[in-house]
C-alpha cells in the first residue's frame, strides 16, 4: 500500500435505470472530501464479467479468459472497498456476487463497508454480502449505509438522502480507511512470509 489508501466504490448494479451509480456519486462526493485516501468509482457496467466458468478454481489465479486477468489487476490495485448494493428479492444482484467470485487473493486481507439501497435500506442484501466476504477474507466494517427507495429517492429514481445518512456514511467511511491501513501491515507480513 501506498502511504494513502486506495478505496474502490463498486457500483453493485447494471440495470438499465439503476439507482447504484447515482449512489455511488453521492459516496464519491462525500468521500473526496476526505484527504486520508483516495477513492474511485469503478462501475461493474464497464466490466462485463460472463458468468463464472473458470476451470480451476479463483485461490488458484490460473485465469484463462483475459477479462478476468484484467478484473484480477484493477480489483488488487486497491486497499479497500466500498461496495454500493441493490436488493432484489432479499439478495444482492447477480452481477455483483458474480463479480465478487471472480477473485479470491485480490480481495483477501482488505477492509470493505457497504451502502445498500431498496425497500429495506438493501439490509438483506448487505447481510448476505457479510458472508461473502467473510469467506473471501474480507474485513467488513460495522457501520453501514442503508438508503430506503421510499424515503431518500424521489419517485424512486432520483437520490436525495436524509440528512442523517451523511453520517452514517462517514463512520462508515472512517472505520474502513482505518481498517485500510491496518490490514496493509497484515497483506505485507503474507507477502514476506510467501517470499522467504
Amino acid at each position: 500500500m501506498t502511504s494513502t489508501p486506495r478505496i474502490a466504490i463498486l457500483v453493485g448494479s447494471t440495470r438499465t435505470g439503476r439507482n447504484s451509480a447515482g449512489v455511488a456519486r453521492w459516496v464519491l462526493d462525500r468521500a473526496a472530501r476526505r484527504s486520508d485516501a483516495t477513492f474511485e468509482v469503478v462501475d461493474l457496467a464497464d466490466h462485463p464479467l460472463p458468468h463464472l466458468d473458470e476451470a480451476l478454481p479463483p485461490r488458484m489465479q490460473q485465469y484463462e479468459n483475459p477479462l478476468a486477468w484484467e478484473w484480477s489487476r484493477l480489483i488488487d490495485g486497491f486497499d479497500g472497498y466500498v461496495v454500493v448494493t441493490p436488493e432484489y428479492n432479499h439478495a444482492p444482484a447477480a452481477v455483483l456476487k458474480n463479480a465478487m467470485d471472480w477473485l479470491y487473493h485480490e480481495w483477501a486481507d482488505k477492509a470493505v463497508g457497504f451502502v445498500g439501497y431498496g425497500v429495506q435500506g438493501g439490509s438483506r442484501a448487505v447481510e448476505q454480502l457479510r458472508l461473502v466476504a467473510g469467506e473471501l477474507q474480507l474485513a467488513d466494517v460495522r457501520t453501514q449505509v442503508g438508503l430506503s427507495l421510499y424515503d431518500d429517492f424521489e419517485e424512486f429514481a432520483r437520490l436525495a438522502p436524509r440528512a442523517r445518512h451523511e453520517g452514517d456514511l462517514d463512520a462508515m467511511l472512517d472505520e474502513l480507511v482505518a481498517w485500510s491501513v491496518a490490514l496493509a501491515t497484515v497483506r505485507e507480513r503474507r507477502a514476506a512470509v510467501a517470499a522467504a
